[in-house]
């Protein structure tokens, strides 16, 4: 089954990719450039073990993992705007979108830590 937030998390990483490769290479923002693709791609990926998970501890982990790499996302897209001013419109978007899954991450959280105790 194929979930709505899957396509979100995908078309998320995939626009964070474009970003970056319209980014000029610097030693300055490279670091920050490959953080912000290993955080923001992690979600979705953690998001789709999620849907696979074999127990409910282990959705629940995953979803938690969603969870810190969208805030670590966020936090690497203002750098990233800081760094690269001239991308700042697109980061700021980004960085809404991010808050968005979240909020809906942290939701999920509360949630299945609800169930978990019922």
């Amino acid at each position: 089954m194929k979930y709505p937030l899957e396509d979100r998390t995908a078309r998320f990483s995939e626009d964070i990719i474009v970003l970056c490769n319209k980014v000029r290479k610097t030693p300055l923002n490279l670091p920050i450039l490959e953080q912000l693709i290993r955080s923001a791609t992690s979600i979705g990926a953690n998001y789709m073990e999620a849907n696979g998970a074999s127990s409910k501890k282990d959705f629940r982990n995953k979803i938690f993992i969603c969870k810190k790499e969208s805030l670590e996302t966020k936090y690497w897209l203002r750098i990233l705007a800081k760094s690269e001013r001239s991308i700042i419109d697109e980061c700021r978007k980004l960085w809404n979108e991010v808050h968005q899954l979240t909020l809906i991450f942290s939701k999920i959280c509360k949630t299945s830590a609800l169930r978990n105790k019922n």
